[in-house]
């Protein structure tokens, strides 16, 4: 007489051939599953490897995402170094301007003369001034650096230069 598991099975056999059979029935019933689920992915893969409704297979339409890819990568680099040029360029730009009119002389009829300042985003540019007299007319230009000049300004100019270098 037999102890232990095989001595079991040997005494009694049919609880663990039923229980052998229901297991290798769930086992078959799996792999067909999986033979039905590979046999879809075999399908999707092949149709996708030679070609979708237009005809494009997935190899062609992968080069050409890589290429447009590429071309869009070179097209932004392009861009990029375009906007740093132009930054550059708007930072010497004109983009502060400054105008007072006044009446230099007190017998003239209105304010004909005027203080113009014109600078860069770097408060450097100019300030144009003209006084105009009865008998005659004036015009300065002095040079501006970091919002100073190493001319004297007039108080007008001053002005000028005041409310060009408070615009934004």
């Amino acid at each position: 007489m037999q102890t232990g598991l095989i001595g079991q099975i040997a005494a009694d056999p049919a609880p663990y051939v039923y229980g052998a059979a229901g297991l290798l029935a769930l086992l078959t019933l799996l792999v067909l599953y999986l033979l039905v689920s590979l046999s879809g992915l075999k399908s999707r893969y092949r149709q996708m490897m030679t070609g979708d409704q237009t005809g494009k297979d997935f190899e062609k339409m992968m080069l050409e995402h890589i290429a447009e890819t590429r071309a869009v990568a070179e097209e932004n680099a392009r861009l990029k170094q375009d906007i740093v040029r132009i930054d550059l360029l708007l930072q010497r730009a004109v983009t502060r301007i400054g105008v007072v009119r006044f009446n230099a002389f007190k017998d003239t009829g209105s304010d004909l003369s005027y203080a113009v300042a014109l600078l860069d985003s770097n408060n450097d540019g100019v300030v144009f001034s003209s006084i105009f007299g009865r008998e005659d007319s004036r015009s300065y230009v002095k040079p501006i650096e970091d919002g100073k000049s190493t001319y004297t300004l007039t108080l007008e100019e001053q002005q000028a230069l005041k409310s060009a270098s408070q615009r934004v």
